[in-house]
């Protein structure tokens, strides 16, 4: 049985994690995957799995910052994208076809159907959910405006974001290890990430809090989208790390994580019972409301409220902690929980 991810993205971050998550368990009921790229996409997560990819064309739209310019412009371009796949689909013959995410959901499932091939797609963003719940089985993640609605319709699933079971299972001396010599074991230590991408406002943001003189070490993580951002992040007790592939052996040392509103790292850290800070809008403006999913396990910041929300969270570090467990294990859980969903479809 072989499955076929057709993936939005530039396959360096959640998009392709997301995908990888899924299909490390999809190969558990024996099912071999393969993936697809846009043509531009560099693809460094799935080299670094020695893992090869197709090109296809997959258009953004621009996610949850959608315009209605943005939409009409990838609306022409997914025409032709969605034929590209067909053949692609055709060529490739999987049992199943996995549109992940925004653009390469709504590719993946049109051309899935072109090609008369059982697909799912993996929801979060308006554009897709409206395209793909249309035409197929679909699983929306918590970012989608489907999440938190009284659904119906059978085809439609909902999942946590599908983190990586082994996230869990980090080596604090490892991390120890890697961490240069000013930091202070004997501080709480906070993490800033936006993900594998640094973005302006997150890096603002830990730069609020080193100027507040916060009795803690400050680690930051991520490739900043520019360069200038790392002007920013150099506060005392700021420790810059760039971007690292060794985040379940930092989570093992980190007391609090400031994170973005959004889905995977937010759900690693509540498999790992980490209490949360999600400051708010700094992906272009977006807003998931994960607060009300995570209920008492995060809590929500502005850039000029950082300082204050931050003293709260330090104050409540117990309590945070107790009401990440509550949704550690079903988070943990969610990968499989997705991967049956999609050997549902093989089986017909």
């Amino acid at each position: 049985m072989k499955a076929l991810f057709i993936v939005t993205g530039r396959g360096i971050g959640g998009d392709a994690v997301t995908a990888l998550n899924i299909a490390h368990a999809l190969s558990k009921y024996g099912v071999e995957c393969e993936f697809a790229l846009d043509h531009s996409a560099p693809g460094l997560l799935l080299k670094k799995h020695d893992l090869n990819w197709y090109k296809i064309s997959i258009p953004q739209a621009g996610g949850h910052a959608a315009t209605k310019k943005t939409l009409a412009k990838a609306a022409v371009r997914t025409s032709k994208a969605a034929v590209e796949a067909a053949r692609l689909i055709r060529k490739v013959n999987p049992d199943v076809v996995v549109g992940v995410i925004g653009g390469g959901a709504v590719v993946g499932c049109l051309g899935a159907k072109m090609a008369n091939t059982p697909s799912v797609g993996i929801l979060i963003t308006p554009a897709d959910a409206k395209v793909c719940t249309k035409i197929t089985t679909t699983v929306a993640l918590p970012e989608s405006n489907l999440f938190q609605l009284d659904l119906k319709d059978e085809r439609i699933h909902k999942a946590f974001s599908p983190v990586d079971p082994e996230i869990v299972v980090g080596d604090e001396n490892k991390a120890l290890v890697k961490l240069p010599e000013e930091f202070n074991s004997s501080r709480p230590t906070i993490l800033f990430s936006s993900g594998s991408t640094l973005f302006e406002k997150m890096a603002l943001g830990a730069s609020k809090l080193g100027k507040s003189g916060v009795n803690a070490n400050i680690l930051v993580v991520g490739d900043p989208l520019e360069e200038k951002y790392r002007e920013y992040l150099k506060e005392k007790n700021i420790i810059y790390l760039g971007y690292i592939d060794w985040i379940r052996d930092l989570y093992k040392i980190v007391d609090l994580a400031v994170l973005t509103d959004d889905g995977m790292m937010i759900q690693e850290a509540i498999a790992c019972q980490l209490p949360i800070i999600a400051l708010l809008g700094v992906k272009y403006g977006r807003y998931h409301n994960l607060a009300s999913i995570f209920k008492g396990a995060v809590l929500e910041s502005e850039l000029e409220d950082i300082e204050k929300v931050t003293e709260q969270a330090l104050t409540d570090l117990g309590k945070l902690k107790e009401n990440a467990l509550k949704y550690s294990e079903d988070v943990l859980q969610a990968s499989d929980k997705i991967a049956s969903i999609i050997y549902g479809r093989i089986e017909g």
